[in-house]
């Protein structure tokens, strides 16, 4: 029986609240004022897609051991590189080693379902447990709808046979060039047609279309189905179709657009992984991704969804939230407003591929050392063992630190440094197993760090070298949100 055996999500802390947006640009497109009500998730200036793929993927693997993963699929249509594999990244910031299929799949909405489909098939075909993400982080112009309407999230999952939560029973797919929206080539921004258009040709007849399929496909019924997933932005239309497609009516499961916003290819699956929190033994759950046509799968969730769960899941993380009403930061963090950064920000941030490919598993791994003569854990590995007492040469096992817990020792709030978002923190972090590293701290206001705050390292953005286009990552310091689950 092949199936999803464990799940996860990442939401930024950040809420944009779409009042200040309405506020600050109504006068513009005043039709944006129906949109005023709730919140949107926003990236941090250093998040972007693949950031919140690794930790929504840290969220479903939790810090077991990995060894038994052996295929990596990443859904997105905002990933950071064109041409060089963001799923490689991936890997190896989660220290999945080199003995691995790596895939992105991207260049649709329904990337993430179809994404989702394959890596279901490649599990089942190959008897090997797969990593499943899906992660959305869209630019939209100013004044424009869907930048209330959008959001930024992820989810992740493990696909095997290995006492699975929720069983695959199956999947049917429509492909047709129907073109409800279209990104070109060199262009930043979505380009969006008529609502109602899209609304009647796409989503209410391709949609049944995908989900008579999948009734055929499986043998089960419309109102057999327990919970119905399917991402739209367009009001009401997920009743529309469930009516339509003879779905119940209490089946069709909240968007979460009221307090996310729409994570675009993540969307279906975070969606999913929202829904297997709340979910019990013996459910049928439907999920439907729409673009140029649907995929439509079909989960039965198993008695092992009462005992496996992430640390955080999506309600873990909407709860982690702090308001946002300077639309201003909005603008600035997704390069929507030309800023003076300053005498400062004037560096050139080239990055030696050389240095970065010999210090992989240590810069995006965050892979130390441990001694093996005294069993002293240090960041980095070095040659040599940094105990006092002990001095041994070439003594250390990769030891990695992702994971580890740690306080702050020390710390700064730097007002004269350059920042993207001042002042810029940064401290001596102290591992509780032994290790420090002087860090950067990231998802903190002023006031909010002390001496002895817990911290869990996270996977950002360090710099972006905009004369290449090359995103460099690190790991750093942040308030340590798991300790309240």
């Amino acid at each position: 029986m092949i199936g999803i055996t464990g799940y996860g999500a990442y939401v930024p802390r950040k809420r944009l609240q779409r009042q200040a947006v309405v506020e600050a640009i109504a006068w513009f497109n005043p039709a944006i004022k129906g949109y005023a009500t709730g919140e949107r998730s926003m990236c941090n200036w250093d998040e972007d897609a693949l950031t919140m793929a690794v930790e929504a993927s840290r969220d479903c693997l939790g810090p077991a051991a990995r060894d038994d993963i052996k295929a990596v699929f990443l859904a997105s249509t905002s990933l950071p590189f064109k041409d060089r594999q963001n799923s490689g990244v991936l890997a190896t910031a989660l220290n999945l080693g080199e003995n691995i299929m790596s895939m992105d799949v991207t260049s649709s909405q329904r990337a993430g379902t179809t994404a989702l489909i394959n890596a279901l098939n490649h599990a089942k075909g190959v008897g090997e447990t797969t990593l499943y993400a899906a992660s959305e982080k869209r630019r939209t112009k100013a004044a424009n709808v869907q930048e209330l309407l959008y959001g930024d999230a992820a989810a992740a999952f493990t696909l095997g046979s290995d006492d699975p939560i929720a069983e695959f029973v199956g999947a049917y797919q429509v492909a047709t060039d129907f073109v409800d929206h279209y990104k070109g080539e060199g262009e930043e921004f979505d380009y969006h047609w008529e609502e109602r258009w899209i609304r009647d040709e796409g989503y209410m007849k391709l949609v049944p279309q995908a989900l008579e399929g999948l009734a055929k496909e499986t043998g089960v019924s419309p109102d057999a189905v327990d919970q119905f997933i399917m991402p739209c932005v367009i009001r009401r239309v997920g009743g529309m179709v469930a009516k339509r497609c003879g779905l119940k009516d209490d089946a069709v499961r909240d968007n979460l657009h009221g307090m996310l916003g729409e994570a675009g290819t993540a969307h279906a699956l975070v969606m999913l992984a929202h829904a297997l929190e709340e979910a019990e033994p013996g459910q049928t759950i439907i999920v439907a991704g729409f673009a140029q046509g649907c995929d439509a799968l079909m989960f039965r969730t198993t008695e092992a969804i009462k005992t496996k769960r992430p640390q955080m899941g999506v309600s873990g993380f909407l709860a982690r939230r702090i308001e946002e009403s300077n639309y201003n930061k909005y603008l600035a963090f997704n390069d929507l407003m030309i800023l003076d950064h300053g005498l400062r920000a004037e560096l050139d941030k080239q990055t030696a591929l050389t240095a970065l490919y010999r210090n992989k598993e240590m810069l995006i791994g965050m892979m130390g050392g441990q001694c093996r003569q005294c069993g002293t854990v240090q960041f980095p590995k070095s040659k040599v063992c940094v105990n006092p007492n002990c001095g041994a040469f070439h003594s250390q096992d990769d030891h990695p630190f992702a994971d580890a817990k740690a306080k702050v020792q020390s710390w700064t709030a730097d007002n004269l440094t350059y920042a993207v978002e001042p002042p810029q923190h940064f401290g001596m972090i102290v591992f509780d197993e032994g290790g420090r590293l002087m860090s950067d701290i990231t998802d903190v206001d002023v006031g909010e760090v002390e001496v002895g705050t817990p911290v869990r390292m996270m996977f950002r953005i360090k710099d972006y070298d905009s004369q290449r286009g090359f995103t460099r990552y690190f790991w750093k310091a942040a308030p340590d949100f798991t300790q309240a689950r």
